[in-house]
């Protein structure tokens, strides 16, 4: 974050989306085309549209979900407004003026919105500029200060007949509480009776900021504001400010060399934008009105907005990722009676979601299409040709890189599976990669190539099979080579590769397909292990789709010893969650080597037909790329996937930390004490106040949890409930909440959440350890999809520092600010001198020898308790980032985790943090952010 400079700038606008663009909107269900002006404000919070009633209509752009044009938009079906746009005559244009915007609170709740222009290919550009919006990052992470102006422009939109702006619609946006807002008006000398109007020009953005602050006042920044400002004087001075910026809301682990303290002359600009005192400006002075202003904008943001962009290494092998990936993608609902859907699949790969489920299984007659449901439940069906076409118009509407399609294969049909594969061939052309990469051969040994190397490709994970020639026709049904024996279903999980079918042993079938054939009776499996065709075209369709299979090879999972002796990388397994855990709690660590050199991918167990799923925290601990989700269902698990996969660029892929992608590091998510390549972090956060939390006047309190290791710290903390029934301005009063050792920051992620006092849920965020900033910040709140809420919001204090155990904190001072550290002990040697009349030792420290011994001993455990990841450069009894020397060396200079440090006045880039007990120092290891 830059305090001074925010790292992100609004969307920009494009003038003719602003000036507007007439169209046609036409509803189906109504059968009626309005002509309408379409236009979005020009800062971008809005789409909105204009009948010749001069009624309006508005869409808040983060509810948009896409944008269509062409053959991909809405067409009409009844024959009314079929004829109002002439497309049953020859020649005729319409798909060149179609442009269809889809939106709604969640996957499923969708509502379409139809537009048609009267030129061509308007809706073309209409379509592309307002999905860049969209996607704009700060689009759902904007400031606090950006959705306080949203109401605004709201505001001075919603005109009534005579060009003012209605009282009512004050009351409608702020619904809380009636009598405050009538109050607030009342200061700001506006009328405020419900059939009153205000003049716009009487309602500038100054009078609508007074009329905030009247509203919703801020005590508790004023508290702030006080202990920071002059004595006596109603400002701060910049210097005030700048001292205010660098001690409370500037990360203490920042090298002061690198990255430079704020400096007066540079605050100043903050004050020319905040400050609504034109005096007080010239005098560079802030006032506490501008100093809420100043902590509601950019520069504050809870978010180190560097990480929303794509950041990562996206070079590395595609298994050294944790990849966003989906379970059973075409429900809506259920997993025994929903509905299915094509749609489910653009939603899906709109959300940055980049492995997507096919359960396919054989159409009827006579059209024998390929269909797709989930087999043996009372889920509804759609055409496999449905899915595809959808997944190949929005497979990279949001992330560039490679889209994964899982195929669990029922289809016996010979003559459909070459249907599939022709589907896929024709609908994705380029996009399907059909041959692995020259520089990535499937070979043993080979790496996987990394999602830049697959960029803008669509990879098959179907089972694959090495034919030599035509499969006997004196085999039994179900027999062949690569397929289940008689009377179990082919899943997923039971999917063989032609190498290794003659070594594989037995094994029961995965849960989720038990359950599928557990109702079976004879007839109905024999049906579904049927033959059609001749011989020669059960191999042909066999091979069509075996074809399209190459980086992405399932195989059923032997053990890990076997998968290591192998060392294939392009063979991946599939587990259900319960199988996956089992592995986990017998062979983690083994798990884990697995994971740096193949993929795993995890699916929800079958027995949650309610389509719930399990908490996915514990499959990224072991460095599982695949945990697919029931994306329909936004409960907790589903909220922090989306959360964590909003960042790098919503790209569906993030970077595995180093030691669980390096072969050379060992790696525990269950007995973890401390890493080498990784600095523990202490986070503490005091919840401050809310602001607009419900609509209604109630209690309200706040949960924070963290997820991360098994071994951090677990506690769930509350505030108590507010003091009384005000949702709009609510202060607690309460202690920092601290988890005192996060072990590995960047698999850890912190869950703020807001209730009523009948526990119903108001609004949450999700927020990566790694991408906080410290200081004091308000935390805008996102809705159970994860789409943001323009009121809600709290003010909070984040506190990150290094973990630093309690024996080693008089260490930590000393080498962070030697100076003041011996003035304070030799001031205290003198008092216990006079106390107790006799000497004491000069040295605050024990014995160069009692250091070492605690620091270079023997009893020092390595990381995870092996040997193997001391420095192979140093002697067996030493440990990394020697301390023992320390207090006899230049109290500038030391030396932390193999690398020189600098040690001043202000916080050194390389902290010294020693492992818990054992003495051995670390250091910071990232730059601002890690």
């Amino acid at each position: 974050m830059s305090l001074l400079n925010p790292v992100l700038l609004p969307p920009e606008v494009k003038t003719y989306l602003s000036q507007g663009e007439r169209f046609i909107k036409w509803d189906d269900e109504t059968t009626i085309a309005s002509p309408v002006i379409l236009r979005v404000d020009p800062k971008g919070y809005y789409l909105y549209w204009t009948y010749q009633s001069k009624e309006m209509e508005f869409l808040d752009i983060t509810s948009i979900r896409d944008t269509r044009f062409g053959k991909f938009a809405k067409i009409p079906k009844s024959q009314k407004l079929r004829d109002v746009f002439n497309m049953d005559f020859p020649d005729n244009s319409f798909l060149l003026k179609t442009l269809t915007v889809v939106s709604g609170p969640d996957m499923v709740d969708l509502t379409f919105h139809n537009f048609v222009s009267y030129k061509e290919n308007v809706g073309k550009d209409w379509a592309e500029d307002v999905l860049a919006l969209v996607k704009h990052p700060l689009t759902t992470n904007a400031p606090r200060s950006a959705f306080l102006d949203k109401i605004l422009v709201k505001l001075q939109m919603q005109l009534n007949s005579e060009g003012k702006i209605p009282v009512k619609n004050f009351f409608q946006l702020f619904p809380a509480d009636r009598k405050r807002v009538e109050a607030a008006l009342s200061a700001c000398h506006l009328a405020k009776g419900k059939n009153d109007a205000i003049n716009p020009e009487d309602f500038p953005e100054s009078v609508y900021k007074s009329f905030l602050m009247s509203l919703c006042p801020r005590p508790e920044i004023d508290e702030i504001f006080t202990s920071y400002h002059a004595k006596a004087k109603p400002y701060m001075t910049k210097e005030h400010l700048t001292k205010f910026i660098n001690q409370k809301q500037r990360d203490p682990r920042l090298n002061s060399l690198l990255f430079p303290p704020a400096q007066p002359d540079q605050v100043q600009g903050l004050i020319d934008k905040y400050e609504p005192s034109g005096i007080n400006v010239q005098r560079g002075q802030l006032s506490p009105e501008g100093m809420v202003w100043f902590l509601s904008g950019p520069e504050n943001s809870v978010l180190a907005q560097d990480k929303l962009l794509l950041y990562q290494d996206m070079t590395q092998p595609l298994n050294h990722y944790f990849i966003n990936s989906s379970h059973n993608t075409y429900l809506t609902g259920s997993q025994f009676s929903g509905l299915s859907s094509a749609e489910m699949y653009r939603q899906v790969l709109l959300s940055g979601c980049r492995c997507v489920e096919l359960d396919c299984w054989k159409g009827k007659p006579p059209d024998e299409e390929p269909i797709i449901t989930h087999g043996f439940t009372m889920t509804t069906d759609i055409f496999f040709k449905e899915a595809i076409e959808a997944i190949a118009e929005s497979a990279f509407k949001t992330s560039p890189y490679p889209v994964i399609l899982s195929f669990e294969n029922h289809v016996d049909s010979p003559r459909q599976q070459a249907k599939m594969a022709e589907y896929c061939r024709t609908m994705f052309g380029d996009m399907l990669l059909t041959e692995p990469l020259e520089k990535f051969p499937l070979k043993p040994g080979t790496p996987l190539p990394s999602p830049e190397d697959l960029r803008g490709k669509i990879l098959i994970k179907n089972k694959k099979n090495q034919f030599s020639g035509p499969i006997s026709l004196s085999k039994e049904p179900g027999e062949a080579e690569g397929s289940c024996p008689p009377k179990v279903l082919v899943g997923e999980d039971t999917v063989w590769t032609g190498e290794e079918g003659a070594e594989l042993e037995e094994e029961e079938v995965g849960e989720e397909e038990e359950e599928e054939s557990g109702s079976l009776d004879e007839e109905e499996i024999k049906k579904m292990q049927s033959d059609e065709g001749t011989a020669g075209l059960e191999v042909t369709a066999y091979e069509e789709m075996s074809s399209l299979v190459n980086y992405i090879q399932p195989t059923k999972f032997i053990s890990f010893e076997f998968s290591s002796q192998k060392n294939r990388s392009y063979v991946i397994s599939s587990f259900t969650e319960l199988k996956a855990y089992d592995l986990l709690s017998k062979a983690s660590v083994q798990f884990v080597d697995y994971n740096k050199r193949q993929m795993s991918r995890i699916y929800p167990k079958g027995t949650r037909v309610d389509s719930s799923n399990y908490m996915p925290q514990m499959f990224w601990n072991s460095g599982c790329q695949m945990v697919a989700l029931n994306f329909q269902t936004m409960d907790l698990p589903m909220q922090q996937n989306m959360a964590l996969f909003e960042f790098n660029g919503q790209s569906g892929y993030l970077l595995k930390h180093e030691f669980m992608r390096r072969p050379d590091k060992q790696f525990n998510p269950f007995s973890v004490d401390r890493i080498d390549v990784v600095v523990a972090t202490t986070l503490s956060i005091t919840v401050i106040s809310g602001q607009f939390l419900s609509e209604r006047s109630v209690r309200t309190y706040v949960e924070v949890e963290l997820f991360g290791l098994p071994g951090d710290p677990k506690r769930r903390y509350r505030t108590k409930l507010s003091p009384s029934p005000n949702s709009i301005n609510p202060v607690w009063k309460e202690e920092p909440f601290v988890f005192e050792k996060i072990m590995i920051p960047e698999l850890a992620s912190l869950r703020v959440a807001v209730m009523e006092e009948n526990n119903k849920f108001l609004g949450h965020r999700i927020i990566p350890i790694n991408a906080l900033n410290s200081g004091y910040h308000h935390l805008c709140l996102h809705s159970e999809s994860n789409m943001p809420l323009t009121m809600p919001a709290l003010f909070v204090f984040l506190e990150m520092k290094d973990y630093v155990p309690d024996t080693w904190a008089d260490l930590t001072v000393a080498l962070t600010n030697p100076i003041k550290f011996f003035s304070a002990h030799d001031k205290k040697s003198v008092k216990l001198k006079e106390a107790m009349g006799g000497g004491l030792p000069e040295n605050p420290f024990p014995p160069r020898s009692s250091v070492a011994g605690q620091v270079n001993g023997t009893s020092a455990p390595t990381s995870n308790g092996s040997a193997d990841d001391r420095d192979p450069g140093k002697a067996p009894g030493e440990a990394e980032g020697d301390a023992g020397g320390l207090p006899g060396t230049d109290p500038g200079v030391g030396k932390a985790g193999n690398r020189d440090c600098y040690i001043g006045p202000q916080q050194s880039l390389l902290t010294p943090v020693p492992a818990g007990g054992t003495g051995r120092v670390r250091g910071q290891n990232e730059g601002p952010g890690s």
